[in-house]
């Protein structure tokens, strides 16, 4: 989304001091971008495998996880190697290699705001079902929903192109601006999820506690449960999202205003693996709280053990009969 080296497109000039100075940082940041480019593509194709094989989840939540999902893993597999590329580059003190940038430049703006527009859709879904009740399957379909998603990539991609064209500071400007209306907006829907979940928290207690042996009663309580654990893990993605995308929109105003180079470095390099971060701790939300998600990993997991037992066993019997 923005330039990983504070510094202006033109010209690719720079004091050799700058990389002595900050040699431990870029290491670090080199180091921990290869730990998480691996662990976000693996647990992120382990993620989109689980949720294409998950019956008990809606399929509108399903359809916007593996949106998110998508968005996680083509940062682990094209954003960070392009990242480290760069980083690498400037450790060995070449010149930056200009479609290598871009490249880096396009596509780590568009799987961002697919990920920042995907948070916030999956807010808007879960707010919807928890205040919709039954109104909620007739108004959110899999049609309008896809819809949703087909226009967040389009909208992600026209923004990637843009960030080609216009100088940095305007779109260190113009991105501020799209990303504290996205995490504004969807601050204030996680708010209202949340007072919702404590409302319906109650209901629950009531309804178990007057009608404890009632089938429909008890078919109503099953229900706004699976609701309101789905609304709480939804909350966490969005927290966990806050956290590593916060303190990039935070810099901006320093990226714009500071003149010091090192400052928009250090900012720059901590502040991006932070974003980065994000497409590695989803997949771990998901897993600790949404039980369906749960309950199918572990499902996966011990057919794979399973599996892999049973070779053993396989080739230990066939050993012993070859004796």
């Amino acid at each position: 989304m923005v330039d990983p080296f504070g510094e202006s497109s033109k010209g690719t000039e720079r004091p050799n001091t700058e990389v002595d100075d900050l040699y431990s940082l870029y290491i670090i940041n080199i180091v921990l971008n290869i730990f998480l480019s691996y662990s976000a593509i693996m647990l992120n194709i382990i993620t989109i495998h689980v949720i294409r094989k998950t019956l008990s989840m809606s399929n509108p939540l399903k359809i916007l996880l593996l949106s998110l999902a998508f968005s996680d893993l083509g940062v682990g597999l094209l954003v960070q190697p392009l990242y480290i590329s760069l980083l690498v580059r400037r450790v060995q003190d070449h010149d930056r290699n200009v479609n290598l940038y871009k490249a880096f430049i396009t596509f780590v703006t568009l799987f961002s705001f697919a990920s920042l527009f995907g948070v916030l859709a999956l807010s808007v879904d879960r707010f919807l079902a928890i205040h919709l009740h039954l109104r909620y399957q007739e108004l959110v379909t899999n049609k309008r929903v896809v819809s949703l998603v087909i226009s967040i990539w389009v909208l992600s991609t026209c923004l990637s192109l843009i960030a080609l064209i216009i100088p940095t500071t305007a779109s260190y400007i113009i991105f501020s601006i799209i990303d504290f209306a996205c995490l504004l907006t969807t601050t204030l829907l996680n708010i209202k999820i949340l007072m919702a979940v404590r409302r319906l928290t109650n209901q629950i207690q009531v309804g178990q506690v007057e009608e404890p042996h009632h089938t429909a009663i008890n078919s109503e309580i099953a229900n706004a449960v699976s609701l309101r654990k789905t609304a709480v893990g939804t909350f966490y993605v969005y927290f966990v999202f806050l956290v590593c995308y916060l303190p990039q929109i935070c810099s901006y105003g320093v990226l714009v205003f500071s003149a010091s180079r090192t400052v928009k470095r250090v900012l720059l390099l901590c502040t991006l693996t932070m974003v980065f971060l994000n497409s590695s701790l989803n997949p771990v939300i998901y897993c600790l709280k949404m039980r369906q998600f749960r309950r199918s990993v572990m499902a996966l997991l011990r057919n794979i053990f399973a599996n892999i037992m049973g070779d053993k066993l396989l080739l230990n019997f066939g050993g012993k009969f070859q004796r």
